[in-house]
């Protein structure tokens, strides 16, 4: 399935890129992290244990949430207001 995946704030500087389409076989957004996680370095931000949040459609989801052909993930560290 393709799914767009989008990185915000810091996350987007340490992968290099705000945003990329993905194809993957992936059937939770835990089994997609793992599969970003294998892609090298510059995705180690996102590992587990760091603090990463995870949008699915624009909701807040955690790693057992289901993949749907066409959907936006976006990860994102979590923010603050002041």
């Amino acid at each position: 399935m393709k799914l767009n995946v989008r990185y915000f704030a810091s996350l987007r500087e340490s992968i290099g890129k705000s945003q990329e389409e993905i194809t993957t076989s992936a059937q939770t957004v835990g089994e997609l992290r793992s599969q970003l996680l294998a892609q090298g370095a510059n995705y180690q931000s996102l590992a587990r244990g760091k603090a990463v949040r995870i949008a699915l459609n624009q909701v807040m989801v955690d790693e057992e949430a289901p993949l749907t052909e066409n959907s936006e993930l976006a990860f994102f560290p979590p923010v603050t207001g002041g």
